[in-house]
């Protein structure tokens, strides 16, 4: 550990000298590569500083329990020893955490696709209610949401919606919410008060950048048609709406909530494109050992992540059998708790993983 924190180190102060180098700074792409190397480093040899120093006074307080003779001073020694050793530990995790590999796609704008599942009319509520729950969720943290598409029912909920989540890391913050939601609670189509259980899936994938992922022309069916759904004197009266087909990979995208066809067809290609990233990592996930697979923030679509029960007011996230009672209030955007709680659980699985390894 310390041999792999001294070599940190030389890094960082070798990245230090350089960026004061006028042929480094006169390279604008040469001297924003290390100035982002040397940002990213900071942090962590903020950390091993304060593991050195701890190390040094965990040193000194074992020389005092060799050589000193007064019980009282012993005593002492004993006792911050201990509260010194749970520190050098809990930096040592730190360190780790900061020294872990970095999902690429976290710091990526988020493409959330939500579908009715099973219950009906019922279903398509729970999915609405879920769009304004991520809504103000990413209000509330300096997000902004642009619609994709979107298939509204005859009462107000939605068969599916998909939206764009724009900031830095809404992928990191919102890919744990990937997965099937179930709501119980007493539909307003119930007449008799019965309590019903209903299903809606959400998925969550990065937006891909034009050069991640590149498709190429003569592998794209495009067809353009009539809008439907609501939209007042535009709905069948123009061609705006777009459906398009990755021909190789047969996935299909459909977007018609904008006026315009060039915008319509510009989401569907941000959509497509992300759908042929998540297809291609998810082949490639599959094809890893039972063993290196992580299943908190895999974004696997067919597992029961989470319970919304409106009669007890509670939420249960069931990958970490966490269980709140204010159901309401998360309805109402306070999600950071239960997101909060994914990633800490998430973390000291990766920590595990590591010591391990190691």
């Amino acid at each position: 550990m310390l041999e792999k924190l001294e070599k940190i180190k030389n890094e960082y102060d070798k990245l230090t000298e350089e960026l004061s180098k006028k042929e480094i700074i006169d390279n604008k792409v040469e001297y924003q590569k290390k100035a982002k190397r040397h940002a990213d480093l900071q942090p962590i040899i903020e950390k091993i500083n304060i593991f050195k120093k701890l190390l040094s006074e965990k040193s000194d307080l074992e020389k005092i329990l060799n050589n000193e003779k007064d019980e009282e001073l012993i005593k002492l020694a004993r006792e911050e020893l201990i509260e010194k050793e749970k520190q050098i530990k809990d930096t040592e995790d730190e360190i780790k955490l900061l020294l872990m590999p970095k999902d690429p796609n976290d710091a990526n704008n988020a493409i959330v696709e939500i579908r009715a599942g099973t219950g009906g009319e019922e279903a398509a509520l729970f999915a609405a209610d879920l769009y304004r729950m991520y809504s103000r969720f990413a209000e509330r943290n300096g997000f902004k949401i642009e619609t994709m598409n979107s298939h509204v029912t005859g009462k107000g909920g939605f068969k599916e919606i998909i939206f764009l989540v724009k900031g830095k890391n809404a992928y990191g913050i919102f890919k744990y919410e990937s997965g099937t939601h179930r709501v119980q609670r007493v539909p307003e189509t119930e007449a008799s008060g019965r309590i019903h259980t209903s299903a809606a899936t959400v998925a969550v994938l990065p937006e891909q950048d034009e050069i991640e992922i590149e498709i190429k022309p003569e592998d794209l069916k495009i067809d353009v048609f009539r809008a439907s759904g609501a939209g007042g004197q535009h709905v069948n009266k123009t061609e705006s709406a777009v459906r398009m087909v990755h021909i190789p990979t047969g996935i299909e995208v459909t977007c018609q909530d904008d006026r315009s066809q060039i915008k319509n067809r510009e989401k569907a290609l941000k959509i497509l494109k992300a759908r042929i990233k998540e297809k291609y990592e998810r082949e490639e996930q599959e094809k890893l050992s039972q063993q290196r697979r992580s299943q908190i923030g895999t974004g696997d679509r067919s597992e029961k992540i989470r319970t919304y029960n409106f009669p007890q007011n509670r939420l249960t996230d069931h990958r970490i059998n966490l269980t709140l009672y204010n159901l309401l209030e998360i309805m109402d955007g306070n999600l950071n708790p239960v997101i909060e709680a994914l990633k800490n659980n998430y973390n000291e699985k990766a920590l595990k993983e590591i010591e391990i390894e190691s």
